[in-house]
């Protein structure tokens, strides 16, 4: 079980996305700290657990509280491995006018600052693989009205997660975020029954039209808080059904009789094996992908240009795998691709959208349009091709995962066409979440950082990247693994990402979060061979 052993401090731990948090936890052993204000029921709560959990009871607006329950769990424990800052107060739907001072910094207390003296208060207690997992919002990065203080506070959550994973990365601690949409709890439970929340209406505005449920938020802050995602420190996954993905006037999902089951309901988890397509599946990330795959019990086609390899690495994965050639930028070729998968399997469970090709390097006013159509006919209309055959072929709960890049928020020169091509990877997404998330299907891309494959190796052997400046901009001082990228490839497309639609997920040892001048890291060749091994 992974994390078996941990120290685990949950706040919120009574409310609806803690006490799931507590679940997922448990499942792997670990020791919980269950963290909740008076009367909240979180003594009560911990009781139930066994003896070797606990309750502590907290106003986590109050920094002597909070420095005095660490004293604590320090005292009892020894120890600090996760935090999950999960308590918040919840938006009071007030006026700007009407909106007091003192209700504006109590919002403040409890959801910024408080907060980040957890973070503190923890990280003290941390060693190396530490993690510390925020709750913020999807207010805290769209603007809505009569939530000024609780955007706010989101908003700042967000930003010190990202400064907080810079600073800590030298540590090994890893700080990341989870922005939940609308979620079926007691605090939204509340906004309706007052009449501040027309859920009927919320419905309607998310493509896959429903509220999540507070384990679907728990899934994704268990696994940020996981070995699998040992690489991702600074990142905020958006949880919200496709919320941020749609644009346009008028209703993302048709209108909803009543509440739906899935709203109310996990459904039994599926034992099936799944038909799962990885293209430029026959080396680096790709090949990663396709094993991680065939390991969790998947039906795998290894789908690349060169046939000879992606055949190898089917042979290798055992014989209900296979290997199919394709030229993701032909037309006919990803038609035909997809008939032969119809024809075999019948239809697709996942496509993992991962074939890409380099740039050349060269300065813009060298650049040709040969050039640009060479790269994006691979990465993105190859991606889009994919894609669209693959939604013709897959069965209900299919899921799409395209490989996006940190240039699709931070392009480097001169590679203009592949920073172009990976920006329009994360739009695809977005725009297919909006379209495809009522028929069931959903989408989202995993955007790695520099990560060391065989494209990167060639690269660096030619002089065209310099690994060791490269490792000195990274928070985390090192080049992350093929296998970091799978483990975020494997989860985006499980069950435990069910309401994860259109999100992008950095996957990049704290690249995009760094906004400093100057290094990211102190890289060394020992701590880098320390941080491969």
């Amino acid at each position: 079980m992974d994390g078996s052993g941990r120290i685990v401090v949950i706040t919120g731990a009574a409310g609806g996305i803690g006490r799931e948090a507590v679940a997922a936890f448990l499942r792997d052993g670990d020791t919980i700290v269950a963290v909740d204000q008076a009367g909240s029921g979180v003594l009560e709560l911990a009781a139930s657990l066994g003896p070797q959990h606990s309750g502590e009871e907290c106003d986590i607006g109050s920094e002597a509280e909070i420095v005095a329950m660490f004293d604590r769990i320090s005292a009892r424990y020894g120890r600090v491995d996760v935090l999950i800052n999960n308590a918040a107060l919840g938006p009071t739907m007030t006026p700007t006018v009407d909106t007091g001072i003192d209700l504006f910094r109590r919002t403040l207390s409890v959801n910024l600052i408080g907060p980040f003296i957890m973070a503190r208060e923890a990280a003290k207690r941390m060693s190396n693989g530490g993690a510390i997992v925020n709750t913020a919002s999807l207010a805290g990065v769209l603007g809505n009205p009569r939530r000024n203080a609780y955007s706010a506070s989101k908003a700042g959550l967000i930003s010190f997660t990202k400064s907080l994973a810079c600073e800590w990365a030298s540590k090994g601690i890893r700080v990341c975020a989870v922005a939940p949409g609308y979620v079926r709890t007691p605090m939204v439970a509340e906004l309706e029954r007052t009449g501040k929340a027309d859920l009927a209406a919320v419905r309607r505005r998310v493509p896959m039209g429903r509220m999540g449920r507070p384990d679907e938020m728990a899934a994704a802050l268990h696994f940020l808080a996981s070995s699998r995602a040992r690489y991702i420190t600074g990142s905020v996954l958006a949880v919200d059904g496709g919320w941020m993905s749609f644009n346009q006037p008028g209703d993302a999902h048709p209108p909803v009789d009543g509440t739906p089951d899935l709203e109310l309901n996990c459904p039994a988890a599926s034992k099936a094996a799944r038909v799962v397509l990885v293209t430029g599946g026959a080396r680096g990330i790709g090949e990663a992908v396709a094993r991680k795959f065939a390991a969790n019990g998947d039906t795998v086609i290894v789908a690349d240009r060169d046939g000879e390899e992606a055949a190898s690495v089917a042979k290798s994965l055992g014989p209900a795998h296979v290997a199919l050639t394709v030229d993701v930028s032909s037309d006919a070729d990803v038609v035909a691709l997809f008939e032969a998968i119809r024809q075999r399997f019948g239809g697709l469970d996942v496509l993992v959208n991962n074939a890409a090709i380099s740039d050349t390097f060269r300065p813009a006013l060298e650049q040709t349009t040969a050039d640009l159509e060479r790269v994006l006919d691979i990465n993105l209309t190859g991606a889009f091709l994919c894609a669209r055959e693959a939604v013709r072929s897959m069965r209900a709960g299919g899921m799409i995962v395209n490989t996006g890049s940190i240039n699709t928020f931070l392009p480097f020169v001169p590679r203009h066409a592949y920073g172009a091509s990976k920006a329009g990877i994360d739009i695809l997404t977005r725009c297919m979440a909006a379209e495809l998330g009522p028929s069931g299907i959903r989408i989202a891309t995993v955007a790695p950082g520099y990560i060391r494959t065989p494209g990167v190796a060639a690269l660096e052997q030619s002089g065209r990247v310099d690994t060791a400046s490269i490792r000195r901009r990274i928070p985390m001082g090192d080049l992350g693994r093929p296998d970091d990228i799978a483990d975020a490839v494997l989860f985006l497309a499980s069950e435990e990402a069910s309401y994860i639609n259109g999100s992008i997920l950095y996957v990049d040892g704290g690249w995009t979060s760094f906004g400093n001048a100057g290094f990211a890291s102190d890289f060394s060749d020992e701590t880098v061979s320390e941080a491969a091994e």
